[in-house]
């Protein structure tokens, strides 16, 4: 038997090669080494295998490849921490002024800093001058100034970079206090036999006032990497 006999598209009555015999609208299956469908070619798609689109040796590590800097630096920066000392100081001062307020500051008057401060009120009702004439505004400036300290010292338990700025508002506050309560001590003459155990709390609250001031604001920020 002849080979246009034995392969089927010599039975056919076809061409001689049996895979040019497809249906009509198939594209034939190619084989062989220089067939392009298979291996390397133009038909190998852009993104896979190409060195042009950066992938293969180029894209992965390879000698054309481009390598991004990790973005740190190795400069020290501000960290931010809460001044906890201060803080304390500053929550001792208001707690020191809450206490003044149940206790007398003058031996032998029955009115404890409440009244003293409720009678401030009453004065600055009539004017800020009617005020400062009663000398009224001393025990209001401490137990007021407590109050603010006490606030201020609970900010500085929030973590920040620096505490300058609340440690500026504390010490104005704190020198107010102290006026307060130097006013009326030299108005005595100096004469702690004049002052009851109230004065001595309200004493206490420019003094702590004064040093969790200087506390936070002679505390620089702190570096880290």
């Amino acid at each position: 038997m002849s080979e246009r006999e034995q392969s089927p598209a010599g039975a056919a009555g076809g061409t001689g090669d049996w895979r040019e015999q497809t249906t009509p609208g198939i594209e034939p299956v190619r084989g062989g080494p220089a067939d392009p469908g298979y291996g390397p070619g133009p038909s190998t798609p852009a993104g896979y295998g190409s060195a042009a689109a950066g992938s293969g040796a180029a894209g992965f590590g390879g000698a054309g490849a481009t390598t991004t800097a990790p973005a740190y630096s190795t400069r020290p920066v501000p960290v931010r921490r809460p001044d906890t000392f201060a803080s304390l100081l500053l929550i001792l001062a208001g707690i020191a002024a809450a206490v003044s307020l149940l206790l007398q500051w003058l031996p032998g008057s029955d009115r404890n800093g409440l009244d003293l401060v409720r009678r401030g009120f009453d004065e600055l009702e009539n004017g800020f001058g009617e005020l400062l004439g009663s000398g009224f505004w001393q025990p209001m400036a401490v137990i007021l100034g407590g109050g603010v300290l006490f606030v201020l010292g609970l900010l500085l338990v929030l973590p920040a970079r620096t505490h300058r700025f609340l440690g500026v508002l504390a010490l104005l506050v704190s020198l107010v206090a102290a006026a307060g309560v130097l006013v009326p001590l030299a108005g005595t003459g100096w004469d702690l036999d004049a002052i009851d155990t109230g004065f001595w709390f309200a004493a206490a609250v420019p003094a702590l006032g004064l040093l969790g001031a200087l506390k936070a604001l002679l505390t620089g920020p702190r570096s880290g990497r």
